[in-house]
């Protein structure tokens, strides 16, 4: 498929309009009060009803109403698109449709942001990189001078080496099966490198070898089993914390002894970095905006939206961590 083709064709109707990568509300439905025309605001892939238990819990973002959902492709309040063409509906796209100069989104999953806040730069925010920023910072929770193992050094993993950098871990292990990654992610804080296929054992004993019985954290970040497992047999007994990020295969099994879990180690998994977005995304970009948090690193490419089959390739080749889409271009 040519997804310039299917793109050109998406023509929102009303409610909440965003402008392309610009992410700029041009007017509101009935009903929305808390936001307004002009506003700045990054539309997340999974939302924020502030209404539902999750909602109003603070260890949980996973709203009951708004979490993502890739099969609904309609807006709730009444089951229909508000895209179509030549009187055919065409659905919408993880609740945002963002490869669209206009598109139609729930109040829920807009966070609205600092205006002074450059659009080109903190429109990463809205995935990938504040899944895995927050799988470090708000449930890995590494103390400064603890050391960190990091699972899968692509974008989301990168991000979680650098919410250890901000922490103060003073080591920080990237692993990886492709070494060529490695230099890359020195600029992330990332300060020691482990290859699995360099070694003849279990990269968790790799692992605790390096760290006089394991890391204080890891985070896992790549989806493989393997990797989940020994992302969480690699951390020190007593007090050692492992986080899941990846998504595995529906099919794959966690296994692991019993006793690595009653020798106190701890297992955790995460969703969009514990984040919510609407009440949690604008003090991220503040992070960004008081220089704490560097996003230019993340992004790669830059291409206009007539090329955007060339952001698709740099992503499935590995050949770039974020590619900016500009849109009218």
């Amino acid at each position: 498929m040519n997804w310039v083709d299917y793109f050109d064709f998406l023509r929102p109707h009303v409610s909440i309009f965003l402008v392309g990568a610009c992410r700029i509300v041009e007017s509101v439905g009935e009903g929305v009060t808390d936001l307004k025309p002009g506003d700045h605001v990054l539309p997340v892939f999974t939302g924020e009803c502030k209404e539902c238990r999750h909602c109003k819990s603070e260890e949980s973002n996973m709203c009951d109403l708004l979490r993502i959902n890739t099969d609904r492709g309609v807006m709730l309040n009444d089951g229909k698109s508000r895209f179509s063409i030549r009187g055919q509906p065409i659905y919408h796209f993880v609740g945002t449709s963002t490869f669209s100069e206009y598109t139609v989104v729930h109040v829920g999953c807009v966070a609205k942001i600092n205006p002074a806040a450059p659009l080109d730069k903190v429109c990463v925010l809205s995935c990938g990189i504040s899944t895995g920023l927050g799988a470090t910072l708000n449930v890995a929770k590494p103390k400064k001078g603890s050391s960190v193992a990091i699972f899968g050094l692509g974008a989301v993993g990168l991000a979680a080496a650098e919410g250890a950098r901000i922490a103060g871990a003073s080591r920080i292990i990237g692993v990886d099966l492709n070494s060529n990654r490695f230099d890359e992610a020195k600029k992330f804080g990332v300060t020691e490198f482990v290859n699995p296929k360099d070694h003849n054992k279990p990269v968790q004993e790799v692992i605790a070898e390096m760290t006089n019985g394991g890391v204080d954290r890891s985070v896992e970040c790549t989806g493989s089993i393997n990797a989940m497992i020994s992302a969480f047999e690699c951390v020190h007994d007593g007090w050692g914390v492992a986080v899941l990020v990846g998504v595995p295969n529906k099919d794959d099994s966690f296994k692991t002894h019993p006793m690595n879990v009653l020798n106190e180690r701890t297992l955790k998994g995460t969703f969009f970095g514990n984040y919510k977005p609407r009440s949690d995304l604008p003090s991220v970009v503040e992070k960004y905006m008081n220089k704490e948090l560097e996003l230019e690193k993340f992004i790669t490419h830059e291409v206009p939206f007539s090329e955007i089959n060339k952001a698709f390739e740099y992503m499935l080749s590995g050949a770039g961590l974020r590619c900016i889409i500009r849109m009218g271009a």
